[in-house]
């Protein structure tokens, strides 16, 4: 096993770290459970994660004559704390399962497992529980032998197999010959290494996908089908779309370019000479697509892309001739005319065309109504000016998206602003950049901050440099168990930063005790794009402040001090211009003298290092706002605790 905080990496071993060896189960050398458990072939793990977090491992196949087929399946326990990953080694158990090859996989419906297993005749045949370590019922064949899997020249082999509900529908996933197959397949080796220009019969294997039925709570017997699923929605092709979307292709390959810190890109390189396409099925062109926009890159002769209406030699709705580029990862921007597309259209192929293979590179494409140029991101302020540096950024103020490929300035998990949608939030409901789908929300009438934030979800900021040079960054982040996120300046990795977890004892969730985490970032002279990414789920940002030097002093530490005036008993605080948002760290022991907003003492309350929030409630305060007053001393400050 080997595990991540983000599925980019960087991986590490952590049954190494916890129990010192390097397999669970294994044959040869040591393991969590001391070999194997008499099963002949100890490989195919299946993880499955309870909703509590726990996890299991299910693995096995083959045959000896300790197990036999149909008894060679173990499932074992594990738990993970904050990343630690512990094997209960005396959960071990064996699972029965007739005629059980390989492939062993748990998926649940419902309050129901359900174990799916390869099979000696090569069919996925699976049991049912209401645990997920057994016993287990048989009931049957889901997937049947991939010998009749059509285009598959009737050719089988052994299979594998996963189950998963998409918007309400059910999928199974398990892979056969057909590619491997094919009349124009481009050659392939045997096991033994010998290379043929010309498909033959091993046991290459492509991936399928067919939705899944039901007849109550079993799984019918999945049908093979050439097309697939079918589309739940219509298609929008007014969107940048990466050039590998399709609901079909013929003759294209795909390579990947990556560098460290940059997203990775995705590039379909066509086989021109042969009959090489991609299909997009269900668009919706609505009132009419005029114009198509490609980014590629182009290192051959007469490469085009057309767009046919219907099949690869259907109606002709335009066609791009691919500008020459100076290499392969220089892309340009390729505008098209396009006719005839209007409404929904149930097939639209790009089919591609030039004088030798694999010489053009498809990063991306975009239909227009009307052809529009390209537009940058931009600040959001009234003037769309990069934010001054050094200074402080609102998290909430990320930028205006652009138009275009590469112009995007934020990417969101979901359209919901969760403070809005979910039951009880609605006293936190803000409506600052609604539309955008990032969750925005109040922590009072004068403050909002950005949170519910989930892994892979980023945010950009245009910020304008006063001169070049090193400066430290000082993110204001908030996290109830702890995560963590990465910075980027004009797509180069700066650095991870870790956001501590909340230090209540309180089983309620708390994101009031904010940290100032700082990062060293590199900054060229003028604009600058700042790109904060979750390296982890469930996380709020408040603010950053930019301030030039490496490992510079933060000259807006949380904690400012706010006076109070001597009377104020008869005014509202929000009124005289009094914080009621401040998470405060205090570093040194302290006395404070707790008021209401009338005056009256309420009590009092020491800070051993902690933040006022979790003072205040670990002293039984209820959720409020209070002014504190030191003790022997002269700080004066407002908090609330209310989330």
């Amino acid at each position: 096993m080997i595990s991540a905080d983000d599925i980019a990496g960087p991986y590490r071993d952590p049954i190494k770290e916890t129990h010192g060896v390097e397999y669970i189960a294994a044959h040869y050398g040591s393991s969590v459970i001391g070999g194997c458990d008499q099963i002949a072939h100890c490989f195919d793990p299946g993880i499955f994660i309870e909703e509590d977090g726990t996890g299991y491992v299910i693995f096995g196949g083959g045959e000896n004559n300790d197990r036999k087929y149909g008894n060679n399946l173990d499932i074992v326990k594990f738990t993970d704390n904050n990343g630690k990953i512990t094997v209960d080694k005396n959960s071990l158990k064996r699972i029965s399962a007739p005629g059980s090859f390989e492939a062993p996989y748990i998926h649940k419906k419902g309050s129901t497992y359900y174990l799916s297993f390869n099979t000696l005749p090569q069919k996925i045949d699976y049991s049912m529980s209401n645990s997920i370590t057994g016993p287990y019922t048989f009931v049957g064949t889901v997937i049947p032998g991939i010998a009749a899997v059509p285009d598959a020249h009737n050719e089988g082999g052994n299979n594998h197999q996963g189950f998963a509900e998409f918007k309400g529908k059910w999928y199974a996933v398990y892979h056969d010959r057909r590619l491997v197959t094919a009349d124009e397949h481009p050659g392939s080796c045997t096991q033994a290494g010998v290379c043929t220009n010309s498909p033959n019969k091993e046991n290459h294997r492509s991936v399928s996908i067919d939705e899944l039925t039901w007849n109550g709570d079993k799984m019918n017997q999945l049908t093979f089908t050439r097309e697939g699923p079918k589309q739940i929605k219509n298609f929008d092709p007014y969107r940048t779309y990466k050039a590998l979307t399709s609901s079909k292709q013929r003759n294209v390959r795909s390579r990947t370019d990556w560098t460290k810190g940059q997203p990775v890109k995705h590039v379909l390189t066509p086989l021109g000479t042969k009959t090489s396409w991609i299909r997009v099925t269900g668009v919706d062109f609505g009132k009419g697509a005029e114009n198509l926009r490609i980014k590629a890159a182009n290192v051959g002769e007469n490469n085009k892309v057309e767009i046919r209406i219907g099949s690869e030699t259907g109606t002709l709705a335009g066609s791009c001739e691919l500008a020459k580029t100076s290499g392969w990862q220089a892309y340009t921007d390729n505008d098209c005319e396009m006719k005839g597309l209007s409404g929904v259209v149930d097939q639209v192929f790009f089919v591609f065309k030039g004088a030798k293979d694999s010489t053009m590179g498809i990063l991306e494409w975009e239909f227009q109504g009307a052809k529009r140029e390209p537009e940058p991101q931009t600040a959001h302020n009234a003037s769309k000016t990069p934010w001054p540096v050094p200074g402080v950024v609102q998290a909430e103020d990320f930028d205006d998206p652009g138009y275009g490929a590469g112009n995007d300035s934020y990417y969101e998990d979901d359209t919901d602003n969760h403070s809005c949608t979910d039951a009880g939030k609605e006293a936190e409901c803000s409506k600052y950049r609604d539309g955008t789908g990032v969750d925005i929300y109040k922590k009072s009438e004068k403050k909002t901050v950005v949170g519910y934030i989930r892994k892979g979800e980023w945010l950009e900021y245009s910020v304008n440099a006063a001169a070049a040079g090193d400066y430290t960054m000082f993110i204001a982040a908030a996290s109830n168990g702890g995560a963590s996120l990465t910075v980027s300046v004009n797509g180069d990795e700066a650095g991870e930063v870790t956001v501590p977890a909340a230090t209540s004892s309180s089983e309620e969730e708390n994101y009031d005790d904010y940290n100032k985490v700082s990062t060293n970032v590199t900054l060229k002279e003028g604009v600058n794009i700042i790109r904060i990414t979750a390296a982890a789920d469930w996380f709020d940002l408040d603010y950053f402040n930019l301030v030039k030097g490496k490992d510079s002093e933060d000259d807006n530490p949380l904690g400012e001090q706010v006076v109070v005036p001597a009377d104020t008993s008869d005014k509202d605080p929000l009124a005289i211009g009094l914080r009621t948002d401040l998470r405060l760290n205090l570093g040194a022991s302290a006395e404070y003298h707790v008021f209401d907003l009338q005056g009256h003492k309420l009590g009092s309350v020491r800070f051993e290092g902690t933040g006022a929030v979790l003072a205040l409630k670990s002293a039984g305060f209820a959720k409020g706002v209070y002014m504190l007053k030191q003790v022997n001393g002269s700080r004066q400050m407002m908090v609330s605790t209310s989330k």
